[in-house]
């Protein structure tokens, strides 16, 4: 599996990135990580305040990425900043299973929009464009959803993801044993120490193994 992103998009979000890798995980819900995402919320309760969340660096950076592809950031929110929104107010963070729950904390931790989903459902190479009003997009749990003018996961299926929100067809069930997962940069801010934060986390908490990052180009 490879991963290209589309010429388009690069013109407009010139550090546009990706952090990709698939891995084999254990597939449970464990006290471990229950007791990582009490810490979280302790870490991140009042962070900032609300009205200064869009001013964090790599959350202003995404933004500004959504509005430079003409979408409005605080009417199709990415799922970085809705996270962080829940933690800051002291709201619980849902618990999904640990393949999404770390995935959510991979998100929190580094700023950064984190898709995860069933690898064994990705059928090909996958493309990152810029979606557009033509594109037929389920999102988990929200049926049909608009993604014109923001990044688009594709397989060589159909759409399965995008910096909001992931679709029905690719996400993670307790019958997951591989799983795709990509760290979506709008800079080239910590790249590097993000990919180790996602690695130790997975390797840490869901025994990650056979481990393969994917080229990008």
């Amino acid at each position: 599996m490879k991963i290209k992103i589309a010429s388009e998009l690069l013109e407009k979000v010139k550090e546009f990135s990706v952090i990709g890798y698939t891995m084999e995980v254990d597939n449970l819900t464990t006290k471990e990580v229950d007791e990582l995402l009490s810490q979280m919320k302790e870490e991140y309760y009042n962070y900032v305040e609300a009205k200064d969340i869009v001013q964090i660096p790599k959350l202003k950076v995404s933004r500004d990425g959504y509005k430079k592809l003409g979408k409005d950031p605080s009417h199709t929110r990415l799922a970085c900043e809705a996270l962080l929104r829940r933690v800051i107010k002291g709201s619980e963070l849902y618990r999904l299973g640990d393949i999404i729950d770390l995935g959510n904390v991979l998100s929190i931790k580094t700023m950064r929009s984190v898709c995860v989903v069933d690898a064994d459902k990705i059928i090909g190479d996958v493309d990152i464009r810029i979606g557009t009003k033509d594109d037929v997009y389920y999102g988990i749990n929200r049926g049909v959803i608009n993604v014109d003018k923001i990044p688009l996961y594709v397989d060589q299926v159909s759409p399965f993801g995008n910096p909001t929100s992931d679709t029905d067809r690719t996400k993670v069930t307790s019958e997951t044993k591989n799983i795709l997962i990509m760290i979506i940069c709008f800079d080239q801010s910590d790249i590097d120490s993000d990919e180790q934060i996602m690695l130790e986390l997975y390797q840490k908490y869901a025994n990650a193994r056979n481990i393969k990052k994917l080229e990008v180009r």
